[in-house]
């Protein structure tokens, strides 16, 4: 089990990246946009980076959702390789069996 503190921190990011996404995206825009003056973009860049460091979505981890472990998650699964692994022994994945050959 991760520490709680850990678990949080991650649900306080994804908060502020869903919170800050469509102002990042505007930005994003406007600093993309060719037909804008550079100092337009420039402005553009600097409101960016005024933005706070964790509503940038890229700071998220993947979590697993029965022990909060960050490391060896299946996303397709929401799950750690342990916690995946039990579940499908005890039938409780649809369509996942042991492998055997």
């Amino acid at each position: 089990m991760a520490k709680l503190s850990l678990i949080n921190r991650d649900i306080k990011r994804a908060k502020l990246a869903e919170k800050f996404a469509p102002k990042r995206a505007a930005l994003k825009a406007v600093i993309d946009d060719q037909s804008k003056t550079d100092e337009e973009r420039y402005q553009a860049r600097l409101q960016l980076q005024q933005l706070p460091r964790n509503s940038n979505p890229t700071r998220q981890r993947n979590r697993c959702v029965v022990t909060g472990r960050a490391r060896g998650v299946y996303s397709k699964f929401g799950l750690t390789r342990h916690k995946l692994r039990e579940m499908a022994l005890r039938g409780e994945v649809p369509g996942m069996t042991k492998a055997s050959w």
